[in-house]
């Protein structure tokens, strides 16, 4: 993927390495920043080391450090360029397809982020919050993105964060708001068809990115769409399930099968054209 030496996006939110535990703000057992004052304080009075202390409260020099490491390594601020100047090309495209288009927020985090949808840890994977308009990830899954689900590459990295600003185009149109509504009335079983057509339309959003980010910008090079087509099927509900437990259990589906994300994203890749990702009118799923 053609990416450097271009725009970046100013609308980053560098988390990484902030507070305790690793990018939260609370310590083992819920110890906040501070009680973690109190107790060095407490520990200078009495004239006691302030490490023994915090040790025997359970927190750990890792579990304080700010691992400025993280933010400062030649790697992790050519991620940060890497993101924001694809975030960059996401507020180009959308806000020529949508006048009224409002740029969302990519956080960056480590292990773990507070955001107005609540507490998530980097085990749940890049999200977006509709509440606070927010996309977050942790930089980390893209090392399982390559060696877990055997799909590396930039541009399957693109996807990802294309995928979760189409989450964002969703709940700018109002989509978003209607589905979530609809829970209560549903059975679990219902409600996951509705989620798996709710994110097949995302990945028909990260397409019509795609095809009009090549347009404008010429971002792609020779692999690159096969790249992006592999993270989506590797992410697929039926692959991930069959790799966890040897079968799978469709009904439990939440995002689609592998089938399924590859179609959607090809689709938009293709059309370029959003009046064609109506996946919930769609009667092939």
């Amino acid at each position: 993927m053609r990416w450097t030496g271009r725009r970046q996006s100013s609308n980053v939110e560098d988390q990484r390495g902030r507070g305790f535990g690793g990018g939260g703000m609370l310590g083992k057992g819920g110890l906040g920043l501070g009680g973690i004052v109190i107790i060095v304080v407490i520990s200078l009075i009495l004239g006691k080391n302030p490490l023994t202390l915090l040790e025997q409260t359970g927190v750990t020099s890792q579990d304080y450090a700010t691992d400025e490491s993280v933010q400062s390594s030649p790697q992790s601020d050519e991620q940060k360029q890497f993101v924001s100047t694809v975030l960059a090309d996401t507020e180009d495209v959308w806000h020529k397809l949508m006048p009224d288009y409002r740029d969302p927020t990519l956080v960056l985090f480590t292990s773990q982020v507070e955001s107005a949808c609540g507490m998530a840890s980097a085990a749940s994977g890049p999200f977006y919050c509709p509440p606070d308009e927010k996309l977050y990830i942790d930089l980390s899954f893209y090392d399982e993105l390559q060696n877990r689900f055997q799909a590396p590459g930039d541009f399957a990295q693109a996807y990802v964060i294309a995928h979760e600003v189409g989450h964002h185009v969703q709940h700018l149109l109002g989509i978003t708001d209607k589905i979530h509504a609809q829970q209560s009335q549903l059975s679990e079983e219902e409600y996951n068809k509705l989620s798996v057509r709710l994110e097949l339309q995302a990945d028909f959003l990260a397409g019509v990115w795609a095809h009009h980010a090549n347009k404008m910008q010429n971002i792609l090079e020779p692999g690159d769409l096969e790249e992006a087509l592999q993270a989506a099927s590797a992410i697929g509900d039926d692959r991930l399930q069959m790799q966890a437990r040897g079968y799978v259990v469709p009904d439990s589906f939440t995002h689609g099968t592998s089938e399924q994300r590859v179609h959607w994203f090809r689709k938009g890749f293709e059309t370029g054209d959003i009046k064609q990702g109506d996946t919930f009118n769609a009667t092939d799923l």
